[in-house]
């Protein structure tokens, strides 16, 4: 009687802390969104942008996305439905618009790379890659650390950020295993799966193969300057900057999540054991790598065969989950075993940054927060305009991120003496590590499907890790790059 009793009300009790989120979100919500307008945003041309109606809903529903998401008080893939349910009940966006982005190219790449991991985890590909990389780097766990991070980043430089973070997951799922703490959350635990997720946004500023935002953002360039920045001169100024972030986020995880145990005794023999065992290839293993080998092969080709450029990447990287399925690697049971809250969670994040941009209102406050530098020194104006994209970055796609910056720090800039390169590579390395929101890029979402961590710890320890990422920007700006022969400043126009 007692013990019913007692989990009757258990089940009863509520969970204050998440009430009073869920709370809060609303009141965001409705504070911005029934407030009297805001002022018009002036850029340094006197061009007046207003914020509409839409675009203050739309900045409302992101203050409601973001308490929820950080604070989990629903499943996140929840949160993304009410993103698109809100901007159709207030009349924000067509519901067409506000749930078509639920199914865009970049959610089904996401789809397509989540896939891939499941099937090198199916096949065993994933723990044969496993126990071989930790017969290379042994028993120590801060050399496991450093070996899963190097191998992320260098893999990030050749393909798709997202398709090696769901790569190296389940990779990672396999390692920790041997680390004999079950599924109890750890140390070692949020290192491994935070860091990868870190690590492959580090990687991927390298080169243009990391992430769709490099080259669109170098057309974008062109169109404005009329300047053309080659395949290798990006990766000239970016490899140090990826390579320095990879090392410094090793010696922060090695701070922030010091592993239980400096050593696993016997993981060096346990692993050849245990690869031993595995024997040869399987013919599944055989077919799941050829497949995924390819389909990287014709992304990567892109960049420089002009007959593949009009093919966009995500129905290159879809063949191979059919493919899948026609091979008879996979079945329709593994349906079942896609995490749809991760897929939500990245429609829910491009329906907000969709919205964000079509009502205006990043435009809106792009220009607000840059507006406010355009005296500033130059080396204050580049770092704010590094710190507005690190921030959106977070929030919307980093290609819009950078969208909405550029023009307004390309105008003011002249005027202050600054180069449009350094604005633009400056904008480009805070876009491609977004460390504080899961939303903010496909590899933090693909972590998080590890259980080791919640959103909030993801937002508190992204804090610091955010302030490294402004450090090494800045050095990057005022000593590293202009040793390395990228122009700076310009005499101040007249």
């Amino acid at each position: 009687m007692n013990d019913s009793t007692g989990d009757h009300l258990q089940e009863n009790s509520v969970d204050w802390k998440k009430t009073g989120f869920l709370v809060l979100g609303v009141l965001l919500f409705c504070v911005v969104y029934y407030a009297p307008a805001w002022p018009d945003a002036v850029d340094p041309m006197d061009k007046h942008f207003v914020l509409t109606r839409e675009g203050k809903g739309a900045i409302a529903i992101f203050l409601l996305a973001a308490t929820w998401w950080v604070f989990e008080v629903v499943p996140i893939g929840v949160t993304s439905l009410a993103i698109g349910v809100l901007q159709a009940l207030f009349l924000i966006r067509p519901a067409r618009d506000a749930f078509t982005d639920f199914m865009v190219p970049s959610v089904m790449f996401i789809f397509a790379s989540i896939m891939i991991g499941l099937v090198f985890t199916k096949t065993g590909l994933t723990r044969r890659l496993a126990y071989k990389m930790l017969i290379i780097v042994g028993e120590k766990t801060s050399m496991i650390y450093l070996g899963c991070f190097v191998v992320t980043a260098a893999l990030a430089h050749i393909m798709a950020h997202t398709a090696v973070a769901a790569t190296i997951y389940p990779l990672l799922v396999s390692i920790y295993a041997l680390y004999g703490e079950g599924d109890k959350k750890t140390k070692f635990g949020k290192g491994l799966f935070i860091g990868m997720a870190y690590v492959a946004g580090a990687g991927s500023i390298v080169t243009l193969l990391g992430a769709a935002r490099g080259a669109v953002a170098l057309g974008f360039y062109k169109d404005i300057m009329n300047v053309d920045i080659t395949f290798f001169q990006l990766t000239w100024y970016m490899f140090p900057i990826g390579w320095l972030m990879t090392f410094l986020l090793w010696g922060f995880f090695m701070v922030f999540f010091k592993p239980e145990k400096a050593t696993i005794p016997g993981l060096r023999e346990k692993a050849q054991k245990l690869n031993d065992e595995l024997g040869s290839l399987t013919k599944n293993e055989i077919k799941a790598a050829l497949i995924v080998g390819i389909c990287i092969l014709v992304m990567a080709a892109k960049q420089f065969l002009p007959a593949l450029a009009p093919i966009d990447k995500t129905a290159i990287i879809l063949i191979s989950t059919i493919l899948f399925f026609v091979t008879g690697i996979m079945d329709l049971d593994d349906l079942e075993a896609i995490p749809w809250n991760i897929i939500l969670l990245f429609a829910g994040a491009m329906s907000i940054g969709n919205c964000l941009w079509q009502t205006g209102a990043a435009n809106w406050m792009a220009v607000n927060w840059l507006a406010m530098f355009q005296e500033a020194n130059w080396f204050v104006f580049v770092m704010s305009i590094a710190f507005f994209v690190m921030i959106m970055t977070n929030v919307i796609m980093n290609v819009a991120a950078i969208a909405i910056s550029l023009p307004v720090a390309l105008v003011i800039a002249p005027y202050l003496g600054v180069a449009g390169e350094v604005i633009l590579f400056s904008a480009l390395v805070t876009a491609g590590m977004p460390f504080l929101l899961l939303v903010g890029a496909a590899p933090n979402a693909i972590a998080y499907d590890s259980k080791q961590f919640t959103t909030a710890e993801f937002f508190l320890y992204g804090i610091p890790a955010s302030v490294i990422l402004m450090v090494i920007t800045g050095f990057a700006v005022f000593v590293l790059w202009p040793l390395m022969g990228m122009p700076v400043t310009l005499p101040p126009a007249g």
